[in-house]
């Protein structure tokens, strides 16, 4: 196991590297565009390529320990780069148009492929410099992920900047389940009770869609989102359902 002094030393490098890393020139190709879009107006080039699942790493569990390190190191590096630059917020708002992007299946496939060269990735996150939708240095923060190949590690990055940014915020994450999206005011009035029940400084409010939640909504918060509030019209159908499931009552004669 590395030692601290050693983790520190890399994360230290890392984020050197992102803030002194700078976006490749744009440049442009003949492929023709398909309608997958990226918030500002990005359109990405047509993605065509087959892949044979094989699995690269061996030993499972030290695979997956070794992917945590990883993403926790890198988020961390980019947490810290944007909190002494003032932008952890717009950071925060850029890493999830990130998992938004990343969510998109041939986006990621197109990333990870061994055989798209690294000058077609480069080109890609060129594209999205352009579009202005993300800050630079979250553009160049792609391009270390992809030459040190590490880009695969997205998803779990994404997880870990959530993190790092609620430590750094004193943030408490809710994730709020609902049949249909709820108003403005509604979320605002959860985000005060989980404040009071949590005592935490800030509250964030993350929004899903389950329609098998027939009405109401759930709350999860708290570490790992391990604690639950339902207030949802399914769990109350369940529970009358077992209710009726006890077994037969006795009548009179």
């Amino acid at each position: 196991m590395a030692s601290a002094a050693a983790t520190s030393t890399a994360t230290a490098a890392l984020q050197n590297d992102l803030v002194t890393v700078q976006s490749r020139s744009l440049r442009r190709n003949s492929v023709n565009p398909v309608n997958i879009s990226f918030p500002g107006g990005l359109r990405l080039p047509k993605l065509t390529i087959k892949f044979i699942n094989k699995s690269r790493r061996g030993g499972g569990c030290a695979g997956v320990k070794m992917a945590d390190s990883a993403a926790e190191r890198y988020a961390f590096a980019l947490a810290e780069v944007a909190s002494s630059n003032g932008t952890l917020d717009a950071t925060a708002a850029d890493v999830e148009k990130l998992d938004k992007l990343f969510s998109d299946k041939p986006v990621f496939d197109f990333f990870v492929s061994p055989i798209v060269s690294l000058e077609q990735k480069r080109e890609l996150i060129d594209d999205i410099t352009s579009s202005g939708s993300l800050q630079l240095y979250v553009c160049n923060f792609l391009n270390i992920l992809v030459e040190r190949k590490r880009i695969e590690f997205i998803k779990e990055i994404v997880k870990e900047f959530e993190i790092a940014y609620n430590k750094l915020t004193e943030t408490e994450m809710a994730i709020v389940t609902s049949v249909v999206q709820l108003e403005k005011q509604h979320l605002a009035q959860i985000a005060k009770q989980v404040q009071r029940l949590t005592r935490a400084r800030n509250v964030r409010i993350k929004t899903a869609i389950d329609e098998t939640l027939v009405a109401g909504f759930t709350i999860r918060y708290g570490n790992a989102q391990s604690k639950l509030i339902d207030m949802s019209v399914k769990k109350q159908l369940e529970e009358i359902a077992a209710q009726l499931e006890i077994g037969d009552i006795p009548v009179p004669v």
